[in-house]
């Protein structure tokens, strides 16, 4: 199997693994949002930290933090946000709006693009970011209300993304100062649930050691967190970024899939409208994508042009 193919079945476990990842945290549904957020956290940073230890990295951690203490404090802020979230909207019967944060994270990325850093919409793109508008529109005016957690999920991820790009770091080791700089809340919010103190938030005594299953559940959100990141992070080395960004959308059509099938939540006429105005949108955005990244390619591909030239 050559590199690319394996980035390809690498690229597709991990978005399966977040698709899918809604049956996990529902079996969760008992233990409250925080305190599975808190398990989350320590122990992704528990195995994030095993991994650069073996490859001899866990110096880069400290490094990152005193180099840019500020942005990996808000990334952190954003993406244990993003994660509440999700784990919240699974709980409470609102994976469907999870499913549609996921799928116009890509055109609020874009707007973010537009909105920092000052980057153009050709007319194709912009008519992407106009039917996603159209779409939280409809649902907004079909429900009664905006959809606040697909918009949240689809904001936060975004502006991670952002600070992401300012950080000059590998993933693994970014993600690692992230759960580092979350780990005292997570252990603090712990020790008041399992001493009691927060009694009203959480069974009190909390729930990790309650039952052997729920305990293990608990403890394999550290898998869950880190293998994903690892086999994307794997595969971004050896495929294109259209490849990547056309792949990803395994991840909210799977969370869709569950929502629908599995979960049976609601699935109005509006929400039929909406998603198929995004799913629109998404065919516009990765048309254009496939466009660009060929033609990118067949620059450099000309004769005496090299990667350096064109840059």
């Amino acid at each position: 199997m050559g590199e690319q193919r394996k980035g390809v079945v690498a690229l597709a476990v991990a978005c399966v693994v977040w698709g899918l990842s809604p049956l996990y945290y529902k079996l969760l549904a008992a233990v409250p949002p925080l305190e599975v957020l808190s398990h989350r956290t320590l122990w992704s940073l528990a195995l994030f930290g095993l991994i650069l230890l073996g490859q001899g990295r866990l110096r880069e951690v400290p490094q990152l933090l005193r180099s840019h203490g500020g942005g990996v404090a808000l990334a952190a802020v954003l993406i244990s946000a993003n994660w509440f979230l999700f784990i919240l909207s699974v709980q409470i019967g609102l994976t469907v709006q999870a499913s549609l944060g996921y799928y116009i994270f890509p055109l609020v990325a874009v707007l973010l693009g537009v909105l920092a850093f000052g980057e153009r919409l050709n007319r194709w793109q912009g008519l992407a970011v106009s039917l996603a508008a159209a779409a939280v529109l409809v649902l907004t005016f079909g429900l009664g209300v905006a959809p606040w957690v697909a918009l949240a999920l689809a904001t936060t991820f975004g502006l991670y993304g952002l600070i992401k790009k300012r950080l000059v770091a590998g993933p693994v080791v970014s993600v690692t100062a992230e759960v580092l700089v979350l780990a005292p809340l997570a252990v603090v919010w712990l020790a008041g649930v399992h001493g009691g103190l927060f009694s009203e938030f959480s069974r009190a005594g909390g729930w990790f050691g309650h039952s052997l299953g729920t305990s293990l559940l608990l403890a394999f959100s550290g898998v869950m967190t880190a293998g994903p990141l690892i086999l994307f992070t794997y595969a971004s080395q050896r495929v294109t970024m259209a490849t990547v960004g056309l792949v990803q959308y395994l991840n909210p059509t799977l969370q869709f899939l569950c929502a629908t099938l599995v979960f049976a939540e609601p699935f109005s006429r509006w929400h039929g409208i909406a998603f198929g105005l995004i799913w629109a949108a998404l065919a516009i955005y990765s048309w254009q994508a496939l466009v660009q990244d060929r033609a990118a390619r067949s620059r450099n591909s000309r004769p005496g042009t090299s990667a350096t030239a064109v840059k």
